[in-house]
């Protein structure tokens, strides 16, 4: 939910910010900052709760916290991507694909009841997928929306 919070406050604020500082409101771009918001966000997840992530990792992952490193360095470099005009078209691509490549070990969190936070597996279960399934479609739709089709 974090994670919503800070796309969605980002945007207002950028919204509310870029005819100050710009002289005018350019949607597209608030939305690919707050897009790059969220994931400089998340990314500090990846190395505050790298132990605890690593165990969402399918048991047939090799080095699964230098995955989980490797995964945050994913989304620092995709932040960059997405603010830079002559990269972002890749970036947002290939974020879209990472979006999806990431499932499985949403899928497999889940089903372990994994709390990434804790290192445990006192999670919410199966139910969250209910609520993250359509959030990683929701951030997908978003990066489709403001990085590609704009």
């Amino acid at each position: 939910m974090k994670p919503v919070i800070v796309l969605v406050g980002v945007t207002a604020i950028c919204r509310l910010a870029f005819p100050v500082l710009l002289g005018s409101i350019d949607v597209i771009l608030c939305g690919r900052v707050a897009m790059a918001a969220m994931l400089l966000y998340t990314a500090i997840s990846h190395f505050k709760f790298n132990k605890g992530m690593a165990m969402m990792l399918p048991e047939f992952i090799p080095l699964k916290r230098g995955v989980v490193y490797f995964t945050g360095l994913i989304r620092i470099a995709a932040a960059v991507g997405l603010l830079m005009d002559n990269a972002r078209l890749v970036t947002a691509i290939l974020l879209v694909l990472f979006f999806i490549l990431i499932v499985p070990a949403i899928v497999n969190g889940a089903k372990h009841k994994v709390d990434p936070k804790q290192a445990n597996h006192e999670g919410y279960g199966p139910g969250y997928l209910w609520f993250r399934i359509p959030l990683q479609l929701f951030f997908i739709g978003w990066v489709v929306y403001f990085a590609i089709l704009n």
